[in-house]
């Protein structure tokens, strides 16, 4: 009776997680292929850095009247494009020249920042505060004048403002040949009296954006601070800073990093001198009913500049796409702490990581992630063959022990205690281990777990084709089964998507049941026969390379399965022979 439930309870499970799947797929709009880390609406005005921090606010509008628009410093790299506001001095205008939206021919480039002008904002921004409280800085409405340009790799453009009391403020930027900026703080005091400042460094969302709301992956904020991993999602982040004026995270830390992760974009601010102290801080607001988001770093204690003396800060901004091989880059020469966390490998990381590395190597081997999924199948099945062919050998006996043990069944029916005891009995007499059955599925489910995640969230599977109408192995397959696979003109709910892989998966997974013994049990017996079909409608919805993982991998077990039993057939029939042949002699 124990057993009846279990399998009872699990074939609940599988139908409540199949009906969550499919109503999931329903009800959830939409994803648009435009990036996440570009953000909606804003209001027009950001406020004045206290002196503790770049706190988020209203900020202070210029009184002259005709004042002549804004001017722009043009940013030209290799994997970049976009301007510098120089009013105000923000990074709010980046492309990434190496993506695009979709995979359609001409589709747009991905924009990472976008101006307070446009629809959705999302910049960077270097300040000072006051700490002294009479030292004129510069804030959002400061016009700065630009020495150099366009910003590009080995092109350095200095930012310059006076402020009218003898202090001279710059901002030197500098970026590398990918994503990496660096901009040094200067202030020159030519004043007759010492200041006290407080330089920052910030990044801001203007609204909420719009998040692929998977369990498996976390959007929001991230970091590393003090050599700990730190992530809040938009609403955690919220909530926590409810009652603290918007304050969801304040953390001293000694180098680290921060900002906003997407699902293949980030946005993050890195000190750079490691060993110098800095606060971080992550807030929340509202202005006008609009959500506003922040990640800041500031230095906790006051730079003071003496007269005719020069000072300086470095921070380092990140804005592009979350690249393995580049990320951990800048982690060994940069020096910045668990940058490759800002992938959302999982609790799996020991796993994930290696298992990309494995198929990046096989892809550029063969120029193909699709092709690279089935070799690193096969070097799985290869490492997993001494265990794997142990359990088949056992599933191969117990399916030519079914006749024996429907006998015990069938002459112990009304004494269920003695009808296990004989056949844990002819288990040992045959040398079975009835659980051995399960150990390809229990290895089975990290490994998929893992190649999922690897699927999931590394942008270099984004748009990767395989061979067919298959043109992105990140994204579902297509195809479906309810239009007789584009023969006719119909868009039906999302309910309804049956691709042509995830056929050929339950398929596969059926064929290789069947060579399975069957459950001695008749629920678990059930539950067997319709898990093929449950599998095939809960995989239609999920990336085409995992799919294509799934069903190459069962291929491979029923073929090492078969070839099993035909030895195992060959082998009983050898024995059975030796048998009567000994028999025949002693008779």
């Amino acid at each position: 009776m124990d057993q009846k439930r279990l399998f009872a309870a699990i074939a609940i499970s599988i139908g409540i997680l199949l009906a969550f799947d499919l109503w999931k797929r329903e009800t959830t709009p939409p994803v648009e292929p435009a990036p996440a880390a570009i953000t909606q609406q804003a209001p027009s005005a950001t406020a004045p850095a206290l002196p503790s921090s770049p706190v988020m606010g209203g900020e202070a509008t210029a009184s002259a009247a005709n004042r002549p628009p804004p001017q722009r410093l043009q940013i030209d790299s290799p994997r970049l494009s976009g301007s510098v506001l120089l009013r105000g001095a923000r990074l709010d205008d980046l492309v990434l020249k190496d993506y695009r939206e979709t995979t359609a021919p001409g589709s747009a480039l991905v924009r990472m920042f976008a101006p307070r002008e446009e629809t959705q904002p999302y910049f960077a921004q270097w300040g000072w505060s006051a700490a002294d409280g009479r030292t004129r800085v510069p804030d959002s409405e400061t016009d700065w004048t630009a020495t150099g340009g366009p910003l590009g790799p080995d092109r350095p453009v200095t930012l310059s403002w006076e402020n009218g009391q003898g202090q001279t403020f710059q901002i030197v930027l500098s970026l590398d040949r990918n994503y990496m900026f660096l901009a040094e703080q200067r202030v020159i005091n030519n004043g007759g009296e010492p200041v006290q400042l407080l330089p920052w460094t910030r990044i801001r969302r203007e609204q909420t954006p719009q998040v692929a709301g998977y369990y498996i992956l976390h959007e929001g904020f991230v970091g590393v601070l003090n050599g700990r991993l730190n992530e809040q999602t938009y609403k955690a982040a919220k909530d926590e800073g409810e009652g603290r004026g918007g304050l969801a995270l304040a953390q001293d830390t000694n180098g680290g990093w921060a900002g906003f992760t997407d699902k293949y974009w980030l946005a993050a601010i890195a000190p750079v001198d490691a060993a110098q102290p800095m606060k971080s801080s992550w807030r929340h607001t509202q202005e006008n009913g609009q959500d506003r988001w922040q990640v800041d770093f500031a230095t906790p204690a006051a730079m003071a500049v003496a007269p005719g003396a020069t000072s300086s800060h470095s921070m380092r901004v990140f804005a592009g796409a979350k690249e393995v091989h580049l990320l951990d880059a800048y982690q060994d020469n940069l020096g910045i702490t668990d940058f490759d966390k800002a992938i959302d490998f999982g609790w799996f990381y020991f796993m994930t990581k290696p298992f990309f590395y494995a198929l990046d190597f096989l892809f550029k081997m063969f120029g193909n992630f699709g092709v690279a999924i089935l070799l690193f199948t096969v070097v799985l099945k290869a490492l997993f063959f001494p265990l794997a062919n142990k359990a088949y050998k056992s599933m191969a006996r117990m399916k030519n022990l079914a006749p024996k043990m429907q006998e015990i069944r069938e002459r112990y029916k009304g004494d269920p205690a003695k009808a296990q005891s004989e056949m844990m009995a002819l288990y040992r007499t045959e040398k079975i281990n009835p659980a051995s059955g399960c150990l390809p599925i229990l290895i089975q489910i990290p490994v998929f777990f893992a190649l999922y995640k690897v699927l999931f969230v590394t942008i270099e599977m984004r748009h990767a084709p395989f061979f067919g109408w298959i043109r992105d192995l990140s994204a579902p397959d297509p195809t479906n089964l309810f239009t007789l696979f584009g023969l006719i003109p119909w868009d039906p709910p999302q309910m309804l998507h049956m691709p042509i892989w995830a056929i050929i998966m339950g398929v596969t997974m059926f064929v290789q049941q069947k060579l399975n013994p069957a459950p001695p049990d008749p629920i678990q017996a059930k539950i067997f026969t319709w898990m093929p079909v449950i599998f095939t409608f809960m995989l239609a919805s999920f990336p085409a390379g995992l799919v294509i993982y799934w069903s190459w991998n069962n291929l491979l077990s029923i073929i090492q399965q078969w070839y099993i039993m035909r030895h195992e057939r060959a082998a009983r029939r050898q024995e059975k022979m030796v048998g009567k042949a000994a028999a025949k002699a002693k008779g």
